[in-house]
């Protein structure tokens, strides 16, 4: 059992870990020091203070070290940097510092002592500069949705990392979004698209596949792949948005049967085709499902879908039911803030 265990049964808080972890780092070393707990040292080529421990590092913080340049330096992935923020203190790091640096995943599922995390997936559809409705929101205010994420700390994660955290096989940052636009009108090209680039922000384009390139006001096929190139994934909104939970007025349930499951499965051999994309994903239409659409996507191999219902997500969300609550073109500041609930306060003790 290593140190960070023994401590962690025992009771400790991180600060209170750090206080013991203190002696191992007397000021003015200059050379490379790692302790590895019957491991072979290694040498980093540079001069810094480390010392190993088989599930994290401390380190000694040098002039011009940021998170970033840590978790790119140790973890081989800048984009990692939240994982040692959150496991130290906050603010920026100063030279002397001493900071923890977690080698494997924290904190699976989201489990505290308090309660668990929740992960908001946010829905978006029309974006237009004409009048906004239910279902259109705003380029300003989408602009300003986006730039509010960023401030506050909001980490967007794509759709993959949203399911690995729910398989339990990554951690991922505590205040963690993901942000989805379905149907495939031409707003999501020439609008949202341009805005989530400006931040960095991935997202995923749920397309049903009669829509795309029929007319002025839907997105084409080669912005789709101009889109992809640029961390926007496609997934699966049916062929035709057909209700996939309700049979027709002359449908047999043969034919109602046979229909849906060319509904989900023609949707993602025609993305297939004409993107050279896996499809992994669905978004039902209209939100509906049922045990006959849930097993039929599970048979046809998507490793997950989604919904309307309002409400984060925590670990436990049933893989083929996950939450989504749409963004409204008119909703209040403080709708959106409810949107985003990241936290479930509850006594696991």
């Amino acid at each position: 059992m290593g140190l960070w265990e023994r401590n962690s049964k025992k009771g400790l808080s991180r600060g209170a870990m750090k206080a013991q972890l203190g002696f191992f780092f007397p000021c003015g070393l200059i050379l490379l020091t790692i302790v590895l707990e019957g491991w072979a040292s290694i040498s980093l080529g540079i001069t810094q203070t480390v010392h190993a421990f088989p599930d994290f590092l401390a380190v000694v913080v040098k002039e011009g070290d940021t998170f970033s340049s840590l978790s790119k330096k140790y973890l081989n992935d800048p984009s990692r940097d939240w994982s040692i923020a959150e496991w130290n203190e906050p603010g920026p790091l100063r030279p002397g510092q001493t900071v923890i640096i977690p080698l494997k995943p924290q904190q699976r599922g989201g489990l505290t002592l308090r309660g668990y995390q929740t992960v908001p997936v946010l829905a978006y559809h029309n974006i237009s500069s004409g009048k906004s409705d239910k279902t259109t929101v705003r380029p300003e205010m989408f602009e300003q949705q986006m730039s509010f994420l960023k401030e506050k700390g909001y980490r967007v994660i794509a759709i993959d990392q949203f399911f690995d955290f729910l398989d339990f096989k990554i951690s991922i940052p505590q205040k963690s979004v993901v942000i989805t636009i379905d149907d495939g009108w031409l707003s999501a090209y020439e609008i949202a698209f341009p805005i989530l680039k400006k931040y960095g922000y991935p997202a995923t384009l749920f397309i049903y596949t009669d829509l795309i390139g029929k007319g002025t006001r839907t997105v084409s096929w080669n912005q789709l792949q101009e889109m992809t190139a640029h961390r926007i994934d496609v997934g699966g909104h049916s062929m035709s948005h057909r209700n996939l939970t309700l049979p027709g007025k002359k449908e047999s349930f043969k034919d109602y049967f046979d229909n849906i499951e060319k509904e989900l499965s023609g949707s993602r051999e025609i993305i297939r085709k004409k993107l050279n994309l896996e499809v992994k994903y669905l978004a039902y239409p209209y939100g509906d499902t049922s045990p006959l659409v849930v097993q039929m996507a599970k048979k046809l191999g998507y490793r997950g879908a989604l919904t309307i219902k309002r409400g984060g997500n925590p670990f436990y969300i049933h893989n083929y039911r996950v939450n989504r609550s749409v963004i409204y073109g008119d909703f209040t500041w403080s709708h959106f803030e409810k949107s985003l609930a990241v936290f479930k306060e509850q006594s696991l003790k």
